[in-house]
């Protein structure tokens, strides 16, 4: 297989993904208010952030969290992580997570993916 032939396989893989987070986030336009609740954010799965190089920083108000950069990663797995952060307008206070999530991500800046492991929810 060409480096071309793998470029493209790639552009594709990311447009259909960009396609499939459209659609679900048009799709929760139509859910009702209370079914959005609590509710977890994610389509995809984790891997297609965990594949990323992170490493750790330790701030005042946040604690403990980690920063991927563009520069420290492959493209084409950067790439697809930030649209679909991007795609999903992923923000400090509104992170994108799932079920089963070890970590909630988020983009700020250029060229950085940030992510904070979940805390775990008390029990009742």
């Amino acid at each position: 297989m060409t480096s071309k032939q793998v470029e493209f396989l790639v552009k594709i893989r990311d447009a259909c993904q960009m396609l499939a987070d459209s659609a679900n986030q048009y799709l929760e336009t139509f859910a009702p208010p209370e079914t959005k609740e609590n509710k977890p954010l994610a389509a995809v799965l984790e891997i297609n952030f965990t594949t990323l190089r992170f490493e750790a920083v330790q701030g005042a108000k946040l604690g403990d969290y980690e920063i991927a950069h563009k520069t420290g990663n492959l493209d084409d797995k950067w790439r697809s992580a930030n649209n679909i952060l991007r795609n999903n307008n992923a923000t400090i206070k509104d992170r994108y997570y799932g079920d089963g999530y070890q970590y909630s991500y988020w983009l700020y800046g250029e060229d950085k993916i940030y992510r904070q492991k979940i805390k775990p929810k008390p029990t009742s």
